[in-house]
């Protein structure tokens, strides 16, 4: 069996790999990440012009129509770079909802705008209660007249809303009660908001990790026409857990990217940093310590390939795959990160060294679409434990 990329996705590796160090060093990085909108329109216009912004999208939409492997593997360089701006907002929450979800003409609409670089979106989903599952749906889309909707209620940690040109709401529109342990799949709705709606009001949250930005969306009826409505009313959670899981991929993918490189930087480290008359790395504690960090990157590659393949394909354990995926990659980032600072001593808790905003990075990845523990419970209820 192959286990390895294909001539191809080498190739877009390499190609990502040149572009972004180009194009995204660290000192970029630190300057986008000070802004409020996490990127430039000179820099989202080249991302557009490599065909990244639509890497997943059919061609019929404009896009490229790549797979997940593909996506995952210029997941990994931009994580590399902890690549700031609305790229998985845009992509793989806003952009894929309307893949999944929206009709022939919502698609032939935004996705070709969203893989140009014309229209940027995201995906509101969580709420105060800051769970990830349908149950977690609160706010409300009350039927009125001529098949419209008024949508209320409060989303929380919406990425890069503020710079969106359009939100995908996930809100309740039938039955299912929130909190039932049966049904509450059963009247989620998804729809289609522009940002400067009137009565829906964004406002930028502060954040551990400055290379993310999160927003609070208030929606205090906001009145949107019956053509916002994404696919079915009250049948929305379905391809909106198909957007979640490759997101989820997506996201492993760019965390594996991150501890790589949190590796990489370390055992340069070791090799030139001077104690005791000799490297750093000649010590025994280093070593191993290094080799575990080793073993942990290797690990959270492996999975995360395996459940990219699965999501292509259709597995049948390809729900299961993302979130052992999930699970297994945001230690093994957040213990990387963590080991790479310690082994570089005081300059690693430095601001002027790079190995925080891997940290950081590492930290908020971690509880996007879920912790490890919320992933482990998923997967002992999906093998019925």
């Amino acid at each position: 069996m192959n286990f390895g990329f294909s001539e191809e996705q080498e190739l877009l590796r390499a190609t990502a790999r040149k572009f972004l160090e180009n194009e995204c060093p660290s000192s970029t990085v630190r300057k986008l990440m000070d802004t409020p909108e996490g990127t430039t329109p000179e820099f989202w216009a080249k991302l557009a012009e490599q065909g990244w912004l639509g890497l997943i999208f059919p061609e019929a939409y404009g896009g490229v129509g790549l797979g997940v492997v593909d996506l995952v593997v210029l997941m990994e360089e931009m994580g590399r770079v902890v690549m700031p701006g609305p790229y998985l907002s845009t992509v793989l929450l806003g952009g894929l909802a309307l893949l999944e979800a929206g009709s022939e003409a919502q698609k032939k609409q935004w996705l070709p705008k969203i893989a140009a670089g014309e229209t940027r979106a995201t995906l509101a989903l969580t709420e105060p209660n800051a769970r990830w599952d349908a149950q977690g749906v609160t706010a409300t889309a009350a039927a009125t007249g001529g098949g419209a909707f008024t949508l209320s209620g409060t989303k929380l940690f919406v990425p890069d809303a503020h710079v969106a040109d359009l939100l995908v709401v996930a809100a309740r529109t039938g039955p299912g009660a929130v909190g039932a342990a049966a049904g509450s799949e059963d009247g989620v709705s998804l729809f289609l908001v522009p940002r400067r709606a009137p009565g829906l009001e964004v406002t930028l949250l502060p954040t551990m990790d400055q290379t993310r930005k999160l927003c609070e969306v208030k929606l205090a009826g906001v009145r949107v026409p019956a053509d916002a409505l994404l696919g079915v009313a009250g049948q929305g959670w379905r391809p909106l857990r198909r957007v979640l899981e490759r997101a989820t991929v997506a996201l492993c993918a760019e965390m594996c990217g991150g501890a790589q490189r949190v590796l990489e930087m370390t055992t340069e480290y070791a090799k030139i940093r001077i104690a005791f008359g000799k490297p750093i790395g000649a010590y025994q504690g280093v070593k191993h310590k290094a080799a575990d960090m080793l073993v942990e990157v290797e690990n959270a590659k492996s999975i995360t390939y395996y459940t990219a393949w699965a999501v292509d394909e259709n597995a049948p354990d390809a729900t299961l795959a993302v979130s052992m995926a999930k699970a297994c990659v945001s230690d093994a980032y957040r213990r990387v990160a963590g080991a790479g600072i310690q082994l570089h001593g005081g300059i690693g808790f430095t601001w002027e060294h790079d190995l925080h905003l891997y940290f950081k990075r590492a930290k908020s990845s971690e509880f996007t679409f879920g912790d490890a523990t919320h992933h482990r419970e998923r997967v002992a209820q999906l093998i019925n434990l």
